[in-house]
């Protein structure tokens, strides 16, 4: 159990838990199948630092029965996913290791370990060379110091092969709780240094000290911590921020890092199904409100995809008049997706084309691939 997880954690699924397990459900198996073929057995190891009991008392699964179940349906179909899940909590480790074992009786490759992640980080890295690695890391508090993170991904897996990614809760409840600290004189100055090791620094106290006008500190926070990691790394790093409604700020945000840019791609299709079934479980917890406060707030699909199309065919004529020769779509993902990266699904891109295409902007129609990312689109007169 991560530092602040509760005995009530583990009774049900809470809203922030939701979009998380959803987007491992749907990003591990094409993860998988993306990478496998870069290991001669076709295996994957995948570590989740902060595993808790694994299944929640009512019998949904938590994040480390969401990826079992992902090793054993994918098994027959060529992925070999080799599971490690760490847990520092006795009671918890104890749970965690009966739902282990239950799939390890069905043929899947799977530990837990007891302690902390970085107790059985470098052993599992150790596990992973010549094979693609998904480090996921989903504390309730902190998460690993910066310094351990760019050891692991830039100095021992420096490639782009096999793949290396990282998916990581970045809290902004803790953001927000230790920039008070900051401001006050009775802060707790060991709280500010872990924070100054997970941040790779003191930088991020000016953003509290100092606040400018129109800046939310936290979420200033937010985008320089992945902006640093991406530069330290020299992985594509995005960080999604997560939030119940647009007009509330985010619980935490998603922090992706990867080298691949069908990785960034699929990373971002999956989100913006993951967000999907984010808003229906909002919705079917206050259906029995006197209006659901969900259905008022949440982004009309419809019009988020209206906005979506033409913008995407914009960023798409801007690349084009940029490089001045034939884009493929994977190859530029964020440029093209925007803002509405992780928004809006991929067959979004592909309307994006048709509408460029109807504007006489571009020769290419959208339609003849059968992978929307192979589009390759190529400039028009104008261009």
């Amino acid at each position: 159990m991560s530092s602040g997880t509760s005995g009530s954690y583990w009774q049900g699924r809470a809203l922030p838990s939701v979009l998380k397990h959803e987007l491992l459900r749907r990003y591990l198996p094409p993860f998988g199948g993306m990478t496998g073929t870069q290991a001669q057995d076709g295996r994957v190891v995948y570590l989740d630092g902060y595993a808790g009991e694994g299944r929640y008392e009512n019998g949904e699964p938590g994040s480390a029965e969401i990826a079992l179940r992902v090793a054993a349906h994918h098994r027959s179909r060529g992925l070999n996913l080799s599971c490690f899940f760490v847990e520092q909590d006795a009671k918890s480790f104890a749970r965690l290791e009966e739902v282990v074992a239950g799939y390890r009786a069905r043929g899947v490759r799977a530990q837990a370990r007891k302690g902390g992640v970085d107790d059985v980080l470098d052993e599992v890295v150790d596990s992973a060379v010549g094979v693609p690695f998904f480090l996921f890391l989903d504390p309730c508090g902190l998460s690993l110091p910066m310094d351990r993170l760019v050891e692991v991904l830039a100095k021992r897996r420096p490639g782009k092969r096999p793949a290396t990614e990282l998916l990581m809760n970045f809290s902004m409840m803790a953001v927000q709780r230790l920039g008070g600290h900051v401001r006050s004189p009775k802060g707790n100055e060991r709280s500010l240094e872990r924070f100054d090791e997970v941040c790779g620094g003191r930088w991020w106290r000016a953003y509290f000290a100092d606040p400018k006008p129109g800046v939310l500190p936290a979420q200033a926070v937010a985008a320089e911590y992945a902006r640093r990691l991406a530069e330290r790394t020299g992985m594509f790093v995005q960080s999604v921020p997560v939030a119940k409604s647009p007009t509330v700020q985010p619980v935490y945000h998603l922090v992706f890092a990867t080298r691949s840019p069908y990785g960034l791609w699929v990373f971002g299709d999956a989100l913006a199904r993951a967000r999907d079934e984010w808003w229906k479980t909002l919705d079917l917890q206050e259906e029995d409100t006197l209006f659901s406060t969900a259905s008022v707030l949440r982004p009309d699909p419809v019009e988020v995809e209206k906005k979506a199309v033409p913008a995407m065919a914009e960023n798409l004529e801007g690349l084009l008049r940029r490089f001045r020769h034939p884009v493929k779509l994977v190859d530029h993902t964020l440029e093209l997706f925007g803002e509405y990266y992780g928004q809006v699904t991929e067959p979004v891109a592909r309307k994006a084309v048709k509408h460029l295409h109807g504007l006489g902007r571009t020769p290419s129609s959208g339609v003849g691939e059968k992978k929307i990312r192979e589009i390759t689109v190529h400039p028009g007169p104008a261009a």
